[in-house]
């Protein structure tokens, strides 16, 4: 049976199989009960392994969650405004999201924070910092690498691009920067 589930991409279902044959044996489930828990397993099996890809592909340095930010650390920030973000409005608006402050106020937690929401949500992310970025543009060495490029970090649903204030950059860079800044916001 194993082979069949395999042949029909079903491999969620094929690790979840032991164990629901059992409990249907102990609770004595009908047809209906079992192939409906079945199916479940392995809709949820899939989604935790796409979650999981999405995660991956994010390339968070660390995870960090809104509700472990401590806003009695930062009293001049509305908590309130945090959690109506953490609604992820601005991600289905396509509305952008800056965070600005001195080193050491929690922008990146909070960058983090809200990109776990959204990847929580099935929205896809990208975690960067600015001078990884530049160097990425600057160092494509044609135009459809350039292309390639520019859409991987225009295709995620939310682009997180740290260390924006403590990066210089060179005139090509920047205008590389430019350019990417142009085709988020079209």
């Amino acid at each position: 049976m194993q082979h069949r589930l395999k042949h029909l991409g079903l491999t969620q279902l094929e690790k979840a199989l032991p164990t629901l044959f059992e409990t249907a044996r102990q609770e004595q489930w009908t047809y209906e009960t079992f192939f409906n828990r079945a199916i479940g397993a392995e809709i949820e099996g899939r989604d935790r392994r796409a979650a999981e890809r999405r995660m991956a592909a994010a390339r968070m340095p660390t995870l960090k969650t809104l509700e472990a930010f401590d806003f009695a650390f930062q009293p001049s920030l509305s908590e309130r405004l945090l959690w109506e973000l953490a609604d992820l409005s601005f991600v289905q608006t396509a509305t952008n999201v800056i965070f600005l402050g001195p080193p050491g106020v929690g922008k990146t937690h909070l960058s983090i924070a809200l990109s776990v929401k959204a990847l929580a949500a099935g929205y896809s992310a990208l975690f960067t910092t600015l001078s990884h970025l530049a160097e990425a543009l600057e160092s494509a060495s044609y135009p459809s690498l350039m292309r390639q490029r520019l859409r991987r970090y225009t295709t995620p649903n939310v682009l997180v691009i740290d260390e924006v204030g403590y990066t210089r950059l060179t005139p090509s860079q920047a205008h590389y920067f430019f350019e990417l800044v142009t085709l988020c916001s079209s």
